[in-house]
């Protein structure tokens, strides 16, 4: 699968799942998308979603990236509401990436980093979802969320 066809599957499941376009200034980002919701594990979540067009990133561009983003997130979260937990998806759409980009959008985590951004790397010609894994003991809230939004947005 090629990295527009990939493109118009998660806009497609974006739809399906009720993530909704952010209209404002999100650094760059285009498209970025936003849902809200309650999670029985994590509380009040706002979780915000994008694909980067980046044909052949750098661990470091992962990094970047992710670390950008953040930002984004940051600003789009309106904690007024109360507590929210917010969660960021940065897709990286790759033809054969390389095992240090996949890795490296692995080891970003929220313990390292203090952030809840995860980077997420799709293979086009494996056709295969590189996601961070869920803990097997704790902080498994925020992970085993992350894998249920990248499996309802991104695997296709």
């Amino acid at each position: 699968m090629g990295p527009n066809q990939y493109r118009d599957a998660v806009v497609e499941k974006r739809r399906e799942h009720g993530f909704e376009v952010v209209d404002g200034y999100t650094r760059g980002f285009d498209p970025v998308w936003v849902t809200r919701d309650d999670d029985p594990s994590v509380g009040e979540c706002v979780a915000l979603a994008t694909l980067v067009d980046e044909s052949d990133p750098t661990p470091d561009d992962v990094t970047a990236t992710a670390d950008e983003f953040r930002d984004v997130l940051v600003e789009q979260v309106d904690d007024r509401r109360g507590p929210t937990t917010p969660l960021g998806y940065v897709v990286f759409t790759v033809s054969d990436p390389d095992r240090s980009v996949i890795d490296a959008a692995k080891s970003y985590t929220v313990a390292n980093r203090r952030t809840n951004v995860f980077p997420i790397v799709y293979d086009c010609d494996e056709e295969t979802l590189h996601r961070h894994e869920v803990p097997r003991l704790k902080g498994r809230g925020i992970y085993r969320r992350q894998a249920e939004d990248a499996e309802r947005l991104f695997e296709v």
